[in-house]
């Protein structure tokens, strides 16, 4: 993402959490530093003119207390810290807690029994409050990164056929061609918020038996799951419609593309 603000000609600096993910970055063309955002001290040393600030901050897998402190209070502090800088929040579709497989939009109502998904509405409360924009983003994927995927070849993969799911994913380059687009707005709207999902929600067993066609191997085993789903039990297909009537496109609209053209190709080592 921050290379893409790079080459149009932004004045870039990411921060990072781990010293190991700045010397990794190193090699960028623009300024890496380590910085916690939940400390209000080291955000406070960084105050300085910014005309736009992504708080787009790794959870680390943690609990709601960590969400919390990375988020809740990550927001707080960059708020205070930078009050003329146009902020924008990356969410989770999460937020949604529908469960009939119906299409959610940027309306719909939220009531998610998570409590890390209530933080996360709480945040994006406090941002839109100051003007911000939030991004709700789908289950992310992208080179060496999918989670159905991992599952399928590591043979953990289960087909319930009590309790199939619309599965709404997003690329990671599509995520930031969005974020890149919502910043570079001549008229902007301020307080609005943004589904960033793929074209096509997808059943979770048509993504399986898609991928045991493409790679010739076997359907996972047909049984009720026991793995607890990181975004909980809901069942929805999220509507990215509002992102574009603003001109967005993504460069992986489905599934099928995304696999095909990019993530398969990263697991070459595994995948024939």
């Amino acid at each position: 993402m921050a290379d893409l603000f790079h080459s149009a000609g932004w004045d870039v600096e990411g921060w990072v959490h781990a010293k190991e993910s700045a010397a990794r970055l190193s090699v960028k063309p623009y300024s890496i530093r380590v910085l916690d955002v939940s400390q209000r001290g080291e955000i406070a040393k960084r105050a300085g003119v910014f005309d736009a600030v992504i708080h787009c901050a790794s959870s680390r897998g943690g609990d709601a207390e960590a969400y919390r402190q990375i988020y809740l209070n990550g927001a707080r502090h960059l708020l205070e810290t930078f009050p003329k800088a146009k902020i924008l929040f990356t969410s989770s579709t999460s937020v949604y807690a529908q469960r009939d497989g119906s299409w959610v939009t940027e309306e719909s109502e939220t009531k998610p029994l998570r409590d890390t998904s209530r933080i996360l509405l709480e945040v994006e409360k406090l941002v839109l409050e100051k003007g911000g924009i939030v991004a709700r983003l789908a289950g992310i994927y992208g080179p060496r990164r999918s989670a159905l995927l991992s599952k399928f070849l590591s043979g953990t993969a289960t087909i319930d056929p009590n309790s199939d799911r619309f599965v709404n994913q997003v690329h990671r380059d599509d995520i930031a061609s969005a974020l890149f687009l919502l910043l570079n707005r001549e008229a902007q709207e301020s307080a609005q918020i943004y589904n960033v999902v793929d074209d096509e929600p997808i059943l979770q067993s048509e993504c399986y038996g898609w991928l045991a066609q493409r790679l010739n191997r076997s359907l996972p085993p047909i049984r009720k799951s026991e793995q607890p789903r990181k975004r909980g039990d809901t069942n929805k297909r999220v509507s990215n419609a509002k992102l574009h009537q603003l001109g967005w496109t993504p460069d992986y609209p489905t599934f099928r593309d995304a696999m095909e053209k990019s993530i398969l190709p990263s697991f070459a080592d595994v995948v024939p």
